[in-house]
């Protein structure tokens, strides 16, 4: 009986799988053969949750138009259930405003022992999404690790459970913090010869400057993020122009959250697609930005993860918005995460693991600026 269970349930995978697009894991060496989903039902295993704060150290100060800083609050978390491990974190940068106090207090409030059946995702995460109206970093924490632990239990890795191809994945960018013409022009000449596109942080009295430094140095693409830096629309358009006469290819959030109108002025009239950040939070925000942006960003920190990720590419494609994944400063845990969304968006900024010394994990890489997604199941991690 117990193997007919769990034949049962692995066939409802399998067909659920296929009909997504989903490419059957196979066994090394042996092409024709499937390889077998960890499926162990009627054992009365409980899920188990387990979490610590780990700090992440930056290599480099870390400047946006807003703030500095040279470390990121962290909280790592495990899901072990059948004596499988999935892993998780919540990454907090200041802006978030949230705190390892809070993260803490909230997974202290989390019962997955009541859940006897992991594969159970939306009854899972819709119990953690209503523990609380804020938190999204914790609960992109707990979905990370039961996604990663749904993956190795079937023997496959999400961008396959999607559907996805992973040689369509893009470049990442490589961001360059705001800084002196010193800093920026050595930042420059350290990662031009790796990446096939940079990232810049402007919305600063400097933003011309910091651009023409780069460009002393390389005349790779370039995305640029305002982080709300520029508070009047026709300042931001200028910019905007003269931005595109220098090579720039994006531009993230130029105007405040609270300017919707002036963003959408400003992406009517500009040369370049323009991305909501702060703007777009979670799902229920995509509908309202149709119009004041080109396109979104999302990151599993602000949109609790990556189940509703997911929702939110497919909802921004069907309405004819395009889509970029970016993440906060992050271990490849969180990072290699977000990359299984990678095949299906125009942009990414996966970087976030490359800016801190102490990662935890081996996962996505980066190779000759491209984004490389391992085969391991789950989000594709090992501990390093």
């Amino acid at each position: 009986m117990t193997d007919r269970r769990t034949f049962l349930k692995t066939a409802g995978w399998v067909a659920l799988g296929s009909a997504a697009g989903l490419t059957i894991a196979r066994c090394k060496g042996k092409a024709d053969t499937i390889a077998a989903p960890h499926i162990n039902h009627g054992t009365g295993a409980r899920m188990k949750l387990r979490f610590f704060p780990y700090e992440l150290q930056l290599r480099h100060v870390f400047t946006v138009s807003s703030y500095s800083r040279t470390t990121t609050p962290d909280v790592q978390v495990e899901i072990e259930y059948d004596g499988i491990i999935g892993y998780g974190e919540a990454s907090m940068p200041q802006y978030l405003g949230q705190t390892v106090e809070s993260v803490s207090n909230f997974l202290s409030k989390v019962n997955l022992e009541q859940f006897d059946d992991p594969f159970k995702l939306d009854e899972i995460l819709t119990y953690i999404d209503g523990l609380s109206d804020a938190d999204p970093a914790a609960k992109a924490a707990v979905d990370i690790a039961l996604h990663d632990l749904v993956g190795k239990l079937l023997g496959a890795p999400w961008y396959k459970i999607w559907g996805l191809d992973k040689a369509l994945a893009p470049s990442t960018t490589f961001t360059i913090g705001i800084d002196t013409p010193d800093v920026v022009r050595e930042k420059t000449k350290e990662c031009a010869d790796l990446f096939n596109i940079l990232k810049v942080k402007v919305g600063s009295d400097h933003d011309k400057e910091m651009i023409e430094t780069i460009r002393e140095v390389t005349d790779l693409p370039i995305a640029v993020d305002a982080n709300q830096g520029w508070k009047d629309k026709e300042y931001a358009l200028e910019m905007i122009h003269w931005l595109k006469e220098h090579g720039i290819v994006m531009v993230e959030q130029p105007m405040p959250i609270d300017q919707l109108d002036d963003a959408a002025w400003v992406t009517e009239r500009s040369p370049l697609p323009i991305f909501a950040d702060e703007s777009c939070q979670r799902l229920k925000d995509v509908a309202g930005l149709q119009g004041a942006f080109h396109g979104i960003n999302i990151k599993l920190m602000k949109c609790t993860g990556m189940r509703e990720a997911w929702k939110m590419v497919n909802f921004a494609r069907a309405l004819g918005m395009k889509v970029m994944v970016g993440c906060m400063t992050e271990t490849s845990c969180a990072v290699s995460a977000a990359a299984q969304l990678s095949p299906a968006v125009d942009f990414a900024d996966l970087d976030g693991n490359l800016l801190i010394s102490n990662d935890r994990f081996k996962g996505m890489e980066v190779v000759k600026g491209k984004i490389t997604l391992p085969d391991e199941p789950g989000i594709g991690v090992t501990l390093a």
